[in-house]
Order: structure tokens, then sequence, then C-alpha cells
């Protein structure tokens, strides 16, 4: 690892812990209710946006009702987007006058930007008009954003409150998070992207002859706009088929780093959110230190094999080792500006959070590199996951784990003074099940129907990886892919869009039906058999819990996969 990658990394991290406290004090303000910072200026919007759309935002709903509103909102979101890529070609602002999309690749494409997973079976630049990518795509970044905010909002709220019925409005959550958190901070980010040369215009492609005599396409855009949150939204994907690794998006090493900052920056900060929120700052940052030492952990060991290279090259003479002329490692699938240990760390961090997006070919990387990215799928992206979900989710494995505590001591577990019962852990179980069910059930298929088996290009564990990957992304509503095989058929658009949704309302439905239970609970005081849940000792069980689940679910598949392809490698 060079010094310029060790200095990225170092600034990297600190970015992350200065403004942790800094962002998450503000999102705890705005989700409190009563007066927060900037209601001169938001607060006339938000009143006339709640009387356009007759929402009483002191009207606050029960699960049910909350679930609902969340299922009825995406569903029609889904519809939205699907239409405006269907009918594209008879649109404004499509200068390439582009095709309509097909309607399974229009079906996959609204299952994925409704769920925060931008999956893309396609070239961005080369299929999506200028409209279906500003008024389809980007608006669905910052809805599916403020929904997975908005869940997580009611589950505090569901830990906060007692002896209560409702745990808030979706309609008012959901537009007090994207006026007032991703709208501001999206706005900045455009601006800081497009000052570094992040392009941002309504232009039609180019043609143009290149130095030595031939033509290049140069595509135009409103690129700095989408991409500032699809990166602060966790959302992924992005306007270029090749994404932040398109000299366009990802112009220097700078914007990579800011890029690679902005994808984690909400879901770190929403872990003070939650201290402040259930009035526990301790117990937030245990769960801010698992989340940062699973990903520490993460970009370690990628970056670490990436590195060192590919062993088949030392092999045959070739060196890999830093000098002043190449950053060293193996750099098949990189690009030159960012290296391997730019590279991975980005891939890290972008399975860690459910963002999806990429600098380099995760296809191409180590066996073990390319395991991490594939571990931090199957974690369940809490490390520190999507925004919203990403917490939520962990909020889940630490309901578990105090589960699991209270059996090894014969008490009933209690979880910041409520009890956790039978009815909490049913939903946990379903919580857990549903993403494996659909990972492991589509990719077996996957590799025995004839029609998916022609799709795989690579044979072996190498093969095996890709397709187990493209499902645990879908599952995961992450969207990045190992690529290998070709995703853009019936097969893979209709299994993997069912993935995407199932990943995305099968998880959070049992969510808000914990938050809906635990509201009506009586708090239950603290006394000496209560088991803490804001010291080390909790954030490391927490930590093995995470770790654990995930093994006994996915080692075998890890084992057939990444681990056999590097023993073959090696012997």
């Amino acid at each position: 690892m060079t010094t310029a990658g060790w200095i990225q990394l170092i600034v990297f991290l600190g970015l992350i812990v200065a403004f942790t406290p800094i962002l998450g004090s503000y999102m705890a303000k705005v989700w409190a209710g009563g007066k927060a910072p900037g209601d001169r200026i938001f607060g006339p919007i938000e009143r006339l946006i709640y009387r356009a759309g007759g929402i009483d935002p002191e009207s606050e709903q029960r699960w049910t009702t909350y679930t609902f509103s969340l299922l009825a909102f995406s569903a029609v979101s889904l519809l939205f987007v699907y239409g405006f890529e269907r009918l594209q070609s008879h649109l404004p602002f499509n200068p390439d006058h582009l095709a309509a999309v097909h309607p399974d690749l229009a079906w996959n494409t609204a299952a994925s930007f409704v769920t925060n997973t931008n999956w893309q079976s396609y070239g961005g630049e080369s299929t999506m008009s200028h409209l279906t990518q500003m008024a389809g795509l980007a608006v669905q970044n910052f809805a599916s954003a403020a929904a997975g905010l908005a869940v997580m909002v009611a589950l505090i709220r569901g830990l906060s409150r007692s002896r209560k019925k409702t745990i808030g409005n979706f309609w008012a959550d959901l537009i007090r998070t994207t006026l007032r958190i991703l709208v501001p901070i999206a706005f900045v980010a455009a601006i800081v992207l497009a000052s570094q040369g992040v392009i941002q215009n309504f232009h039609a492609s180019t043609t143009v002859t290149t130095v030595a005599g031939g033509t290049q396409t140069i595509p135009g855009g409103p690129v700095a706009s989408q991409l500032a949150i699809k990166q602060l939204g966790t959302n992924g994907g992005g306007f270029f088929n090749t994404n932040s690794a398109h000299p366009f998006e990802n112009p220097n090493g700078f914007t990579g780093m800011i890029e690679m900052w902005f994808l984690i920056l909400i879901p770190f900060a929403a872990t003070f959110a939650l201290g402040v929120l259930v009035k526990n700052k301790r117990f937030g940052w245990v769960i801010f230190g698992t989340m940062f030492f699973l990903m520490v952990l993460a970009i370690g060991v990628a970056v670490g094999f990436e590195s060192h290279g590919n062993v088949q090259l030392n092999k045959a003479g070739v060196t890999q080792q830093v000098t002043s002329a190449q950053p060293g490692g193996n750099m098949e699938g990189k690009e030159v500006r960012f290296g391997p240990s730019a590279s991975g760390e980005w891939a890290a961090a972008t399975t860690g959070s459910s963002n999806g997006s990429v600098n380099s070919f995760h296809d191409s990387f180590t066996p073990l590199g390319g395991l991490v990215p594939l571990t931090n799928l199957f974690l369940g992206e809490v490390t520190p996951g999507g925004v919203g979900v990403g917490l939520t989710g962990m909020l889940v494995l630490a309901i578990l784990t105090v589960f699991i505590a209270g059996l090894m001591v014969g008490r009933t577990p209690e979880f910041l003074g409520k009890k956790i019962q039978g009815a909490e852990m049913k939903m946990v179980v379903l919580h857990i099940l549903f993403a494996p069910l659909v990972i492991l059930g589509f990719s077996a298929a996957s590799v025995v129907v004839q029609s998916a088996v022609h799709s795989i290009f690579n044979s072996g564990p190498h093969g095996l990886s890709e397709v187990v990957y493209a499902f645990a992304s879908s599952a995961g509503n992450n969207g990045s892919a190992f690529a290998g095989f070709g995703s853009n058929t019936n097969w893979y658009n209709t299994t993997m869009g069912i993935t995407m949704l199932v990943g995305r309302f099968f998880l959070i439905i049992p969510m808000l039906a914990i938050a809906g239970s635990l509201v009506r609970k009586q708090p239950t005081p603290a006394n000496l058999g209560t088991f803490p849940t804001d010291t080390p000792l909790f954030g490391g069980l927490l930590t093995a819990i995470v770790v654990i689940v995930a093994g006994l679910t996915f080692f075998p598949v890890l084992a057939l996969g990444p681990i056999v392809e590097h023993l073959v490698g090696h012997f």
C-alpha cells in the first residue's frame, strides 16, 4: 500500500468519526418533533406540501397503517418509474432519441430503484433519457432513501416510547427527511462534485475525432446532481455503465475519497441520532463502534489481498511491487487513478453500506479480495448499511443478542428497558430468514435452469460466486455486481426483481411490527440483573452474533466459491 493510500484511508476514517456527532445531532433534532434548525426556511415549504397532499403531520399512525402507507407509496413509485421508462421515446429531454425500455428490463429497473437497490442490467448513458434519469431514477434516489430512514425513525420511536399505540406519521417522516436532510446535503455535494469536473448538462452525446484518428462518442447529461444523491442515499448505480470508474463521474483521487465518504456519511451519523433519541448516547456509540470495526476489518482484508497481487503473476516472474511507476498489487480491472488500495477501500465501503456504486471491477479481484464484498452482502450490509435500513438491521441483531444473552443467564431479556418476548423474536427470525431464502433459492435454481446456465460465462467456483453475488446484491438492495454473466435476460430480470422486493419489504415489515409491539410495552427499570447494552462487552457480543448468523447461513457458499477458487490458484 502506497503512502498516498495510507493518507487517504486515515483521512477517510477521520471524516467518519468527526462528522458522525455533527450530522447525527442535527438529524435527531429533525426527527424529535417540535422546533428544529432551519424552521424558517423549511417550515413554510413543509406546510405547503402538507396542504397540497392533505396530510396532517400531527395525526400519528399505528404500525399497520404506517406499513400500508409505505407500501402504497412504493407501489405508486414503481408504476411511476416503469411508466417513464416505457414512454421515454415520446417524452422530452431525450436528445439522443433513445427508444422505450424493454418491458422486463423496465420492471427490473423500476423495482431496483424503488427498493434502493439500483441494480443496472444496462448502460445508463445508452438506455435512459435525461428525463428518465432525472424525474424517474434520481427522484427515487431521494424517495427510497427517505423511506428507509423513516422506517428507522419508526423503530427508534418503538424503543423510546412507552405505553403508546403509534409510531409516527410516515408521510411527515418522509417529507421532513427528504426536505431537511437529503436535499440540502445533496445540493452541496453536487456543487462540490461539479467543481471537480463531474459533468452537469443537458447535452446529447457528441462524436469526436481522437488524436489517433479514430472516433469516440462523448456522452452528456445531468450527472453531478444524480451522483450526489446516489452516494448520500446509499442508492448506488450510476449515470454511466462503468459507474464511478468513469472520469465524468469520478475525475480524480479527491472526488474518489469524497464520494466514498458520502456513501457512509448518513448511515454512521444515524447511530449518533439513535443515541440521542433513546437518551443513551453510549449505546449509540456502541452500535457505531461495532459497525466501524467490521468496516475497517473488511477494508483491511480487501486492501491487503489486492495490494499483494495475483499469485499467478508472481509465479510468472511479473513484479507487483510498489514502485515509482506503478502502485503495485492486482491492477486487473482497476483504474490507474485509484489503484488497489482505493479500489479495495471502495469495495468494502460500498458493499458494507448497501450503496452498490463501484470504482473497479469486483469480478477481477483476487479470490479472497472478492470474498470481502461478498461477505459484506451476507452480513446483511450493516457495516454501516443503507440509510435507515442498515441501522434497523443492526438493531434487529442487537435484539437477537440480548435474547441469547438472556437465555444464557436464565432471565427474560430486556433491550433499552423493554422486555423481549415471543412476538418480537418471531419477527426477528422472519427478518433473518427472508433474505437467505431468496438468495440461496434463486441461486440454486440459476445453476440448474438451462436458460439461466447459458448466461453464466465462467464455470466452476468463480461462476458460482458471480451468480450468488448477484442475488445477494439484489436481496441486500445493494446493486453492485461481480458481473461475468448475462443478467439482462427474462430469467434474471424477473427473479432479481422479485428478490429486490423481498429483500426490501419482507425485511421492513417485520421491523415495523417490532416497533409496533415495543411501543406498547411498559418500561422495565434497570437492576443488577439487567444486561447492559452500552458497554464494549455488548459490542463484542453483537459483533460475534453478526458474524455467526451470516457464517451459519452462507459459509458453505463461501467455501464452494471464493475459498475453493483461492486454493485452486495456490495449489
